[in-house]
């Protein structure tokens, strides 16, 4: 995906626009085919407070119920295509009384009278998908008892955002948006009458896409979880609507699938959530297990790394490392400088963590986010394994990952009583000439993890580089461990060790070898519907890179009065799992 300039996004907003109002004009009688089936679960907490008068979007929050979701959309433009998007007709539908219909008609309605002539936010290619696939989905809930005056206007507008759409999905850059126009277009075309005509060019480009920009491994280039579990509901809501329709359904659409659904299922925790990589978060609870049933897909993980991902499960423990270089070009707007960072779940509770996407807190918490101190990795201090490149600058300003890791290393093995990863990766060897080594090695009953992290030079020209760099001054280095906002974590008086005790009752232990100083800090936990960064701690371990090799062993283990299965029955927040 090529950069777009600053003219060149103009531009692409101008004719959106042009679109945008070209289609409001139109004229097209349309109606449901039949009844469609909603292909999108709410959150019923969400939907009450939505009906309360409590508006909660990306950290946003506003309270009043004299307030218009309108009012806020065009008050704060950071949430602005969230809101647009309509997914909080998901919320309200979950609800599903009177009072809720009443509140999604009221806003609908209000929609078509503010935006529907083609003006203000919202027509873009990505949003209209989303949200044409939310008026079509909950249609009934919100027509229910009202006059032909009020159906025609929800119906001619749906057949004018399907009309923008067939003329402007190509202008959006390949990736989950574009899945969304393409996905809303079918949508749109198999559920309304006279619409039908865009379902064939529609579903040649989402087939087109569908081989072009998921790899064979069942990855995407931007090498984010979310985005992949985005697009395999979007494929399957494609394909379940073609099966309703009686309407044949292109290979590639269910080939695509196939490849998907494993590279998920090994980016699964034992809780049910993603693994939060460059921006992602762990989905709607539920959602990935829902998507993972309706795939139809039973092939399990195959291969040593799934979208660069490497994973340990033994027990009730999983453990999913970041074992490739991060995304490049365009495709790391949203990128991380991850490598090597690990994340830890034990039964439905997460241990280690890393902190998760800034971006809805601000520039600078977005910035800060993307950096190695933000994940659970080993780190020269000050410096990350990848860059954010002030040169490049990617969709809507973003800053790209530069000079990266050339070179990651993951080899796999596995004996009677461990599973292990031997990693690495050279993002230090242009700089120190260091080259980071992680080996990771889960026992079998997944109640032990026993690492290792080393900063080592390869060779004369490495070590000649490692001089240079010592010359300058100490070369600190910090071993990070953020833990999720439920651990209790305490270090033991002689500060040999942290135990840290989970919600559910467990206690772990992490120990280390004595060549690194153990400490807690402070740390956050970057949440997509939270109001601001969550407070929680990290374990470090520190110390100072001296010689050609510095090396650091450490543990992580279940105490052993902890039994190996324990009844949880502590329940989350049910907003909790909204990331």
């Amino acid at each position: 995906m090529a950069q777009l300039t600053k003219w060149q996004q103009r531009r692409r907003r101008m004719m959106h626009r042009f679109h945008a109002r070209r289609a409001a004009r139109a004229a097209v009688a349309t109606a449901f085919v039949s009844l469609p089936e909603p292909h999108t679960i709410g959150v019923f907490a969400r939907g009450q407070q939505l009906v309360a008068g409590k508006f909660l979007f990306s950290g946003l929050f506003v309270e009043g119920k004299e307030h218009s979701i309108w009012d806020i959309a065009d008050a704060y433009p950071e949430v602005s295509d969230e809101i647009q998007g309509c997914g909080w007709l998901d919320d309200l539908a979950a609800v599903g009384d009177e009072a809720a219909r009443a509140l999604a008609r009221t806003w609908v309605l209000t929609w078509i009278d503010r935006y529907g002539d083609g003006g203000g936010d919202g027509w873009t290619p990505g949003v209209t998908g989303r949200r044409l696939m939310r008026l079509i989905n909950h249609g009934p809930f919100v027509l229910r008892g009202q006059d032909k005056t009020t159906s025609y206007r929800f119906f001619q507008s749906l057949a004018r955002q399907a009309l923008f759409l067939s003329r402007r999905w190509h202008a959006t850059e390949p990736g989950v948006r574009r899945f969304e126009a393409l996905a809303g277009i079918i949508y749109a075309s198999l559920s309304l009458k006279s619409i039908d005509p865009h379902t064939a060019p529609a579903l040649q480009a989402l087939a087109e896409d569908c081989d072009s920009h998921i790899s064979a491994e069942g990855a995407v280039a931007t090498r984010k979880p979310q985005d992949l579990l985005d697009i395999l509901s979007l494929l399957n809501w494609t394909v379940q609507s073609l099966k309703d329709a009686d309407h044949a359904c292109p290979p590639e659409l269910t080939n695509a699938i196939a490849r998907i659904t494993p590279t998920l299922r090994a980016l699964r925790h034992a809780d049910g959530g993603l693994a939060r990589f460059h921006g992602g978060g762990v989905g709607v609870d539920g959602r990935l297990d829902e998507a993972l049933v309706a795939s139809g897909i039973k092939t399990p993980p195959r291969g040593d790394r799934h979208m660069g991902y490497a994973r340990l499960a033994a027990g009730r423990t999983t453990l999913i490392a970041d074992a490739a270089p991060p995304p490049q070009g365009a495709a790391s707007a949203d990128g991380h400088a991850s490598t090597l960072a690990f994340e830890l779940t034990s039964g439905r509770r997460p241990l280690i963590v890393n902190c998760g996407s800034g971006a809805r807190f601000g520039e600078e918490w977005r910035r800060a986010s993307r950096a190695t101190p933000s994940h659970s990795t080993m780190m020269i201090e000050g410096v990350s394994s990848s860059h954010l490149g002030l040169r490049g600058r990617g969709i809507a300003g973003a800053e790209l990952l530069t000079e990266l890791p050339t070179r990651v290393d993951c080899i796999p093995s596995e004996t009677a009583q461990t599973r292990k990863l031997e990693l690495s990766h050279n993002g230090y060897q242009p700089s120190h000439g260091l080259t980071h080594a992680r080996t990771l090695q889960l026992s079998m009953d997944g109640r032990t993890l026993e690492g290792e992290d080393m900063l080592t030079t390869l060779g004369p020209d490495d070590e000649a580089a490692f001089d240079a760099a010592r010359a300058r001054g100490s070369l600190p280095y910090i071993v990070r461990f953020h833990l999720h906002p439920d651990i209790e974590a305490a270090i033991d008086t002689a500060g040999t060790a942290v135990s840290l005790t989970l919600k559910s009752g467990e206690v772990w232990v992490l120990r280390h070898d004595g060549t690194a100083k153990l400490g807690l800090k402070a740390s956050v936990y970057l949440q997509n519907h939270e109001l601001k960064p969550i407070a929680t701690q990290q374990v470090v371990l520190s110390g100072s890179a001296m010689a050609y090799a510095t090396r650091v062993r450490w543990s992580l283990a279940k105490t052993q009065d902890t039994p190996a299965a324990v009844r949880d029955f502590v329940q989350a927040d049910p907003l909790d799992a909204v990331d």
